[in-house]
């Protein structure tokens, strides 16, 4: 569980990140999570964008993708929503 202290700082590193991930219509799926999991071990932070055609809710969204990839949510912002999940091989991220 992240503290508030590292959910700022976090939120701070992905400010200038572009989403990487978009969610339409046919919602969250395995092959998405599985994706965004192998993201996920690579760069740590993410940023994945929920289109206005998706029939979720983006807090639904969000708690599908956290539960499907074991991250934490970050941020929901408008349509984005910020992952963050420690690497175990690609460590890049300090937290305070």
């Amino acid at each position: 569980m992240l503290t508030g202290k590292q959910k700022r700082y976090l939120r701070s590193e992905a400010h200038h990140l572009k989403p990487i991930f978009q969610v339409g219509k046919t919602g969250v799926n395995e092959n998405m999570t599985v994706q965004i999991s192998e993201a996920l071990e690579k760069r740590e932070l993410i940023k994945v964008s929920v289109l206005q055609n998706c029939l979720e809710d983006k807090e639904t969204v969000a708690e599908q993708l956290s539960d499907g990839t074991d991250a934490e949510i970050v941020q929901i912002i408008g349509k984005n929503i910020v992952l963050y999940k420690e690497s175990h091989d690609n460590k890049q991220i300090q937290l305070p």
